[in-house]
């Protein structure tokens, strides 16, 4: 090849750079070695990371906080398939990232060759689109709809595979601009129709309720959803990735609804005559059991993605289009609901439903997770792992800004609160960054305290250390006559001592009157820190809705006798 001859690498990493990529997260191998070459001489900045699940779920964190593809860069084989529970983990929550994958070279596909494997075929149901590259004048066409597929429309993970002789060789392909995708079309706006006959149902509401979701975090539609639930006089809840799109400080705000949603946002939506999802998908941890949802309420259904209509819900109304855009148009037409006894009684059942926690017994992850939010004021970036403490976080911790709220939704992810919050803090510099945390998840991928330690990242993370697996465990006492088996976390280190071996400042608290002392100073260091509190061990997450169960069969406390096993999954 021509020394002057530029590569397939060198292309590749030239139309990311188009695309105005900051930073890749990856961990290099032999496959994917041209691309990490050209990467020597690129603007990018490569964050190498300490596993490739860790990759992507920076990638994600980055893309959730600042709105931008997040980029992963990973080798063939194993390096490829370590990215599927990340890639699971953005498809769920529509996340756009993309994962560039080294391949085999073109002529050992299917051959079982070293460190090869089927990579859009072992990821095909985890990605919103995904490529296998076998000609490098394709590159910049592949870029560029990628980029495009992931950031439109309902957003979501796009995967390209690339064999290394592909990425080697030489690439004199023009860079595209122009896009051309049959079949692939983005609703923007919603149907007039459509919209006119969900203003004259709001109208005719006196119970309405709004129930906003990651669909309205995606599209910027909060200060548009709170002009609306202004004009009705309607109250809002939201979804556990709906937080943030609209400020759960307002007084119309009910908080997070579903499972562990508080007691008042649940009432409501027993209660409601007309409930509306803005960005939402009705998802099982909303809805319960389906057939006693909402029997007697009206159903407005606003998303971007047809395929979520009727899925779970058969609504009244459908619109199709961006959920602010949609808001937006729907605000004119409508006037302020005969609301006032509605809205009455939600403020009612908030005095009469707060949530709370024991005062004594020991420290506790609520009044942890309280005080972490009196501290910060809404302001920081809060990622989360999976478990109890991201409920007890979700309830304790609002949110008032949006892309501020950070959790792994639908494919609850252990593992993934404290890479996200690597990614968030590259995206957001400016930005204070609080990674919650279980000790189970935590451990999962608790080497990138070398990635956060090497870059000196201004982001701490709060281990919420309960030496359980703290949901699974809670799940056994309530529904298997407190049988444990496969909880019990013994063995866990001293995550003080360990966040010292990699550099990081650490802090433990055991007792309830340090608690804003340590949150304090931990917040106030500038660098990565590691605050460990020793919690009660035995606590449980309410309100509880048993999975599979209606919304009116909520759980406001632990319950005084043994509780049937619930029909849902988890």
């Amino acid at each position: 090849m021509d020394a002057q001859m530029t590569t397939g690498a060198e292309k590749l990493i030239q139309c990311l750079e188009r695309e105005g990529v900051e930073y890749i997260f990856g961990l290099s191998g032999g496959a994917a070695m041209p691309i990490f070459d050209a990467l020597v001489d690129s603007s990018i900045k490569l964050i190498l990371t300490r596993h490739e699940q860790g990759a992507t779920h920076m990638a994600d964190g980055y893309a959730r906080a600042t709105g931008r593809p997040g980029v992963a860069l990973v080798t063939s084989g194993p390096g490829a398939t370590n990215t599927v529970t990340g890639l699971l983990t953005a498809l769920m929550d529509s996340v756009p990232i993309i994962v560039l994958c080294g391949q085999q070279i073109t002529k050992q596909l299917g051959k079982d060759a070293f460190q090869e494997a089927d990579v859009t075929g072992i990821t095909y149901p985890v990605v919103k689109h995904s490529y296998l590259v076998k000609d490098a004048a394709d590159l910049p066409r592949v870029t560029r709809e990628s980029f495009h597929i992931a950031t439109s429309g309902r957003p979501g993970p796009v995967l390209i595979d690339l064999p290394k002789d592909v990425t080697q060789g030489p690439c004199d392909a023009p860079f595209v601009d122009d896009l051309d995708l049959p079949g692939y079309v983005v609703p923007v706006r919603g149907d007039t129709a459509a919209i006119e006959h969900a203003a004259e149902l709001l109208k005719a509401a006196k119970k309405p309720l709004l129930y906003v979701g990651q669909g309205a975090v995606i599209s910027g539609a909060g200060k548009a959803v709170v002009s609306l639930a202004e004009k009705l006089r309607a109250p809002m809840v939201n979804t556990l990735l709906g937080k943030g799109a609209a400020d759960e400080t307002h007084p119309l705000h009910l908080g997070m609804l579903g499972m562990h949603g508080t007691a008042y946002a649940n009432k409501a939506v027993v209660d409601c005559d007309l409930i509306m999802a803005i960005g939402a998908r009705w998802d099982d941890r909303i809805t319960g059991k389906v057939d006693e949802f909402c029997t007697d309420a009206v159903k407005i259904h606003i998303d971007i993605d047809p395929a979520e209509f009727g899925k779970v819900i058969d609504c009244d109304v459908c619109i199709e289009g961006d959920a602010r855009l949609v808001v937006e148009d729907l605000i004119p037409l409508v006037e302020a609901a005969d609301s006032e006894a509605w809205l009455k009684q939600c403020e009612r059942w908030r005095r009469q439903y707060p949530l709370k926690y024991p005062k004594q017994g020991g420290l506790r992850a609520q009044h942890v997770l309280d005080r972490l939010n009196e501290l910060t004021g809404g302001h920081a970036i809060i990622t989360t792992d999976v478990g109890q403490h991201q409920m007890w976080a979700a309830q304790f911790c609002k949110s008032t800004t949006n892309r501020h709220w950070i959790s792994s939704g639908g494919a609850g992810t252990m593992g993934f609160g404290y890479p996200a919050a690597i990614g968030a803090q590259f995206g957001c510099p400016d930005k204070k960054v609080w990674a919650v945390c279980g000790d189970g998840g935590f451990q999962m991928t608790l080497a990138e305290l070398a990635t956060a330690a090497i870059h000196d990242l201004d982001v701490n993370v709060l281990v919420v250390n309960n030496n359980f697996l703290g949901m699974v465990r809670q799940w056994q006492e309530l529904f298997f006559e407190n049988r444990l088996s496969g909880v019990d976390l013994e063995g866990n280190p001293d995550f003080v001592k360990l966040a010292a071996a990699y550099g990081v400042k650490g802090w433990r608290i055991r007792r309830p009157a340090d608690v804003d002392r340590i949150l304090g100073e931990a917040h106030a260091y500038r660098g990565p820190t590691l605050v460990v509190a020793e919690v009660a061990k035995e606590d449980n997450v309410f309100p509880m809705i048993p999975a599979g169960a209606p919304v009116s069969a909520m759980i406001i406390e632990k319950p005084k006798e043994r509780l049937e096993k619930p029909t849902g999954s988890t």
